[in-house]
């Protein structure tokens, strides 16, 4: 099968094509900066020659949008927002204008659009969407905005010969330099990967293995459409997950940090809080309704799996 990526070129795109090529599959990314075969240049904002990549493909799996790791300002926020809509668009324009247009896309969306809670995990059905719960600042109700958004785009797009997912992923962990968990882990063997704010908030992820063969699942079953949240079904507090991220890497300390103490950090690291602090308790119901098995659904072995092939990868 022939896929298209627009904005393939970060953590996700890099897991989602080494996985599909090695398959055997024909992968497109477009990218604003081409470096190499197999890479076509696009805005993001426009149609333009790019399209012709989609006329014909078999399945888009959009993931453009600006890195959600930088401070909230209102600046970055609105670059977030901005990023997302309107390559979704293009992208239903350029299908909605294909002779032979895709018969899946594939729309990447976000864990971040449910409520910031400790109550009770949140699914498809019955999770709760966020921006409007107490206790929290009032900033998070943007990045929720921004989520909403971004899947009213593809909701709204003509492409009525194609079926459209929203991915609502949750952190996708890899042992690829730069990538979320080679962050958490560095942390960790610094000592600072301790309990954050108190750590009862939880960290929803998956495996990066159950990421891709996900995406396969989801494009082979023609009967899945809508929203569909791809993350492990056993999410867990913080405080845990990095006690055994410590344990898989052997360090047997982490320090706490208060919430001030977070805010700091997040400053020096141009990231911002609500990445650490709000709870993302988010489960795959659909996924596990329609059979789908994970492979590493629980973290501690997950976390051994990772931090085995990170090391595998710097030995050679």
């Amino acid at each position: 099968m022939k896929f298209v990526m627009p904005g393939g070129t970060g953590q996700v795109g890099t897991v989602l094509k080494r996985a599909l090529s090695g398959a055997g599959h024909d992968v497109v990314v477009l990218g604003r900066h081409p470096a190499g075969p197999g890479e076509v240049h696009w805005d993001g904002e426009t149609v333009g020659p790019w399209t012709a990549e989609i006329d014909g493909c078999d399945v888009v799996v959009n993931l453009a949008g600006r890195s959600v790791n930088c401070r909230y300002t209102p600046t970055n926020l609105r670059q977030m927002m901005d990023s997302r809509v309107h390559s979704a668009r293009v992208v239903g324009e350029a299908i909605a204008a294909a002779g032979r247009p895709p018969r899946v896309w594939l729309q990447m969306s976000t864990a971040t659009v449910y409520a910031h809670r400790l109550d009770a995990p949140n699914d498809e059905s019955t999770g709760v969407i966020g921006g409007t719960e107490p206790g929290v600042p009032g900033y998070w109700g943007y990045s929720v905005d921004i989520a909403k958004a971004w899947e009213r785009e593809q909701e709204s797009a003509d492409t009525p010969l194609t079926r459209k997912v929203a991915l609502r992923a949750a952190m996708v962990m890899s042992p690829d330099r730069g990538g979320v968990f080679d962050v958490l882990l560095r942390l960790a063997r610094l000592g600072l990967g301790g309990p954050v704010g108190g750590g009862a908030q939880y960290v929803s992820w998956i495996h990066d293995r159950d990421f891709v063969r996900a995406v396969e699942f989801l494009v082979a079953r023609d009967d899945i459409e809508g929203s569909v949240n791809l993350a492990a079904p056993e999410p867990l507090p913080q405080r845990a997950f990095m006690r055994a991220l410590r344990a898989a890497a052997g360090v047997p300390v982490g320090l706490p940090a208060t919430r001030w103490m977070a805010e700091i950090g997040a400053f020096v690291l141009r990231s911002d809080t609500e990445l650490l602090l709000k709870s993302r308790r988010v489960v795959p119901g659909r996924l596990l309704e329609a059979g789908f098995a994970f492979e590493c659904p629980e973290w501690p072995q997950a976390a051994d799996d990772l931090v085995r092939r990170l090391r595998g990868r710097a030995v050679r």
